[in-house]
């Protein structure tokens, strides 16, 4: 008896193992008996794909192999301790991609983290647990022509993946979440922040002396995300809570799954024609630098989830286009240029690409009571210590215990000439994160106390592209996702710092608030925040959009690569789920959407 899933909630049910040694998982796919076949073979397993191995696999008639580019390690210390997140950039369990040189940046070329291992980015992201605006799934429904993406369908699965915990200090937290807009018995464990910080009280009462501008909101997993409030993260008892502890971990004996890791799906086969469309339901495996390949067909999906930089390509999280393009979908003239056989002509593959540039920006602060101790290694060892022993201490804290979605004001000059990009009124232009500590992507932290605010522009109109580098699917795709190249984006990103100055000069900030830090207070002119903006913005690492969907049996560019139901365009027997198949990129952190 088939299991029955609802493909266009799937998405929504993902978040994002050294020491698993069952039998159902293999370090190489030479191990794997090319006469069993597998009904549904996953290729990628961060946040889509171990949610699909989970809710597949629970019919034990439904038998899924699940194919991971990285090492199955996702319980190393790095990835659980909440606070160790910015170690993961550049390490092993990430894929160390960079971007080409953006004009928007000046020129830089910037880093663009992509998770590495089971669990894929939701191992290695900053963990923020976000569903979005009502706005933002009524627009995918819109786009689509299908209800099933809008808020009212999505809201019962997105409490169904969730289990609210408590934090860790067992406060009463009435004040800081709406309890009944939550879940309480799904595989996903959330909370607010373990335990208060000195700035807590700083930031809600700005929100009740700038409340015109700062307003409160109680909980912006309502729907409603506009104003300030507590910050909730996939971090549960002081834990990174990833998709692979999540949905992966608690299967592992499940007969009916197979899991390999430290393997690429290099190519998708064509395995025949039905009604005059292509059927794609064989794959082909491979190790870097073993020079040998596998092939394996599934009886009834291949389903592509390596992300919105691995998709296109088809390798393990880039944006989905990467494979999918080496296997001959995508745009005829791409294609054509690396002489790869055009077997359906998509030409939204890998373009549209979406992503959400950031700047920090820094205070230097009157007190010594800031997360910035833990860059003293001493207070740093004593810390791991505590969490060694009961996952306590300020190593369990997110990064910043409070963020906003915020709005241009409604009369902004931008407005004259660009129309509002956001999904609709209750979905922001951009995001203010704040927290108690110097935060910077580049060069050595500076002594001292700081308080920082990332500035995140949130429904960019700036557009990009991930396309191939050669025909070797081991080679890292051409990453280019345009930052800041629109008036738009730039006027949003200088209005965000405008108005996080503006948040920082309340009152609740007299005396314990000293100065600007470094460029930040070189910054005052509009062309001066403007150049600040593109000499140190990064990207919060939100790809998406790269194979989008659209409204289904639509065809031509723009429509779409997917249909509503997410199945490739064109094809039989072939499905993506991951973020590439967003049609705009949401007003939030992407992992909840997965």
């Amino acid at each position: 008896m088939a299991l029955k899933i609802c493909w266009t909630k799937v998405v929504i049910l993902a978040v994002s193992a050294a020491s698993v040694v069952h039998a159902t998982l293999f370090q190489d796919p030479s191990h794997l008996s090319t006469n069993k076949a597998y009904d549904y073979i996953i290729a990628g397993g961060g946040a889509a794909g171990s949610v699909l191995a989970h809710r597949l696999t629970e019919d034990p008639y439904t038998s899924v192999l699940l194919v991971e580019a990285g090492s199955s390690f996702f319980k190393n210390m790095n990835i659980e301790i909440p606070q160790f997140a910015g170690r993961l950039i550049g390490s092993e369990f990430d894929w160390n991609f960079t971007t080409v040189d953006q004009p928007g940046l000046n020129g830089r070329s910037i880093i663009f983290e992509r998770g590495h291992v089971l669990g894929g980015s939701t191992c290695v992201n900053f963990m923020a647990f976000t569903r979005g605006s009502k706005d933002d799934w009524d627009r995918f429904a819109s786009v689509t022509h299908d209800s099933g993406w809008s808020w009212e369908s999505i809201l019962p699965y997105a409490k169904k993946m969730e289990t609210f915990v408590l934090p860790i200090d067992g406060r009463n937290i009435s004040d800081e979440v709406d309890f009944s807009v939550h879940g309480f018995q799904g595989p996903v464990h959330s909370s607010v922040p373990g335990f208060r910080v000195s700035t807590d009280n700083r930031v809600l009462d700005t929100t009740k002396q700038l409340a015109s501008e700062f307003p409160f909101n109680l909980d912006s997993n309502s729907g409603f995300t506009l104003g300030i409030g507590w910050a909730q993260s996939t971090i549960a008892n002081g834990e990174r809570q990833s998709a692979a502890l999540s949905y992966l971990d608690p299967i592992m004996t499940r007969p009916n799954l197979d899991i390999v890791v430290n393997t690429h799906v290099t190519k998708l086969l064509q395995t025949g024609t039905s009604k005059n469309l292509p059927i794609f339901r064989g794959v082909q495996l491979s190790q870097p630098g073993s020079g040998k390949f596998l092939t394996l067909h599934a009886t009834r999906e291949v389903i592509v989830s390596t992300g919105a930089a691995k998709t296109p390509q088809l390798r393990k999280y880039l944006p989905h286009q990467v494979p999918i393009m080496l296997s001959g979908i995508g745009n005829k003239a791409e294609l054509s240029k690396f002489k790869i056989k055009t077997i359906v002509d998509l030409p939204d593959v890998g373009q549209d690409l979406q992503d959400q540039p950031l700047v920090t920006s820094s205070f230097t602060v009157n007190s010594t009571d800031t997360l910035d101790n833990l860059n003293d290694p001493t207070f740093a060892a004593e810390q791991l210590a505590i969490w060694q022993t009961n996952h306590t201490g300020e190593l369990g804290l997110p990064t910043g215990n409070q963020v906003g979605w915020l709005r241009l004001p409604a009369d902004s000059s931008i407005f004259k000439t660009v129309a509002d990009p956001s999904a609709g009124p209750s979905s922001a232009h951009f995001e203010l994160i704040l927290d108690d500590a110097f935060i910077g992507f580049s060069g050595a932290f500076p002594a001292g106390n700081f308080f920082t605010g990332f500035t995140v522009v949130v429904s960019p109109t700036s557009r990009g592209n991930i396309t191939l580098n050669s025909t070797n699917p081991f080679d890292a795709p051409v990453i280019n996702p345009g930052y800041l190249s629109t008036e738009f984006d730039i006027f949003t990103m200088r209005e965000a710092i405008k108005s996080y100055r503006r948040f920082m000069a309340a009152p609740a900030w007299d005396g314990w608030v000293l100065e600007e830090f470094g460029e930040f207070k070189q910054a005052v002119s509009d062309a001066e925040i403007d150049q600040y903006a593109r000499n140190n913005a990064q990207t919060i690492n939100h790809v998406s959009c790269t194979a989008k969907m659209g409204r289904s049996g639509s065809s031509g560019p723009g429509s779409g690569a997917l249909n509503s139901d997410l199945t490739v365009k064109g094809t039989v027997g072939l499905r993506v789920v991951d973020a590439s198949a967003f049609p705009f990129i949401p007003a939030a952190h992407t992992q909840v959407f997965q």
